[in-house]
């Protein structure tokens, strides 16, 4: 019999860790709760949780801190809590090695959502040779690229922008992320490449390029490709 996974609940705020107990224990997980962010790095080195949710604002470490601290020994899938406004917060988490955020006030059907896809990246690691999403086929293997069967021709920068996606399938990459994994350190703040290549890549692989369905626009933040189901 498979154990439930079990969930580090990381924020100061006792109504938010009570209503995240509450909905994850009643869908099938064990839930840690912590109040402080050093209470939670301690937490999460004596059980070693499926996942961490995390709030930003803690009253003793920052949250980028409690992450740093966090994947300096652990790649723990870990969802950030941000409030609406905290662009900035949320691109430094990611950068810093966050999963995915969801923002304060947040939907708990789509918290839950999200965790689903973390556990199932975390659960996959390296990933499968092949990816699939909606008509779309990525063969890792032989850098094939298929819609509805019919091959697609990619440019190299193109294929590389669209396996890194791929292989990060359901997690939010952030455009600097994005770009130095694509175009190189030194070109991090080069926003318009990412841009125009995100435009091209859509006009091939999306069924309608003015309504994505594969890759998605995380507004200021980056881009998300599709989860496989």
């Amino acid at each position: 019999m498979n154990e439930k996974p079990l969930v580090l609940i990381v924020d100061d705020e006792p109504q938010i860790r009570r209503l995240l107990t509450v909905s994850l224990e009643a869908n099938g997980y064990r839930v840690l709760p912590a109040a402080s962010g050093q209470e939670g790095l301690v937490l999460a080195a004596q059980h070693q949780p499926a996942l961490v949710i995390l709030d930003l604002g803690l009253p003793d470490l920052s949250g980028q801190e409690v992450l740093r601290r966090l994947r300096e020994w652990s790649r723990t899938p870990v969802i950030v809590l941000s409030v609406r406004d905290d662009e900035k917060g949320k691109v430094a988490a990611l950068d810093a090695g966050a999963d995915d955020y969801v923002t304060k006030p947040f939907n708990t059907d789509e918290l839950l959502a999200r965790l689903r896809v973390a556990l199932r990246h975390a659960v996959r690691q390296e990933g499968a040779a092949v990816v699939q999403a909606k008509n779309l086929v990525i063969d890792l293997a032989t850098r094939r690229v298929t819609a509805s069967g019919r091959e697609i021709k990619l440019s190299k920068i193109e294929y590389d922008l669209l396996r890194l996606l791929a292989r990060h399938a359901g997690k939010v990459l952030t455009h600097r992320q994005i770009l130095r994994e694509v175009w190189g350190p030194g070109h991090e703040e080069n926003t318009h490449y990412l841009r125009v290549y995100i435009a091209h890549l859509r006009e091939k692989i999306e069924r309608d390029p003015e309504s994505p369905e594969l890759i998605l626009t995380e507004l200021g933040v980056g881009y998300r490709f599709l989860a496989p189901e």
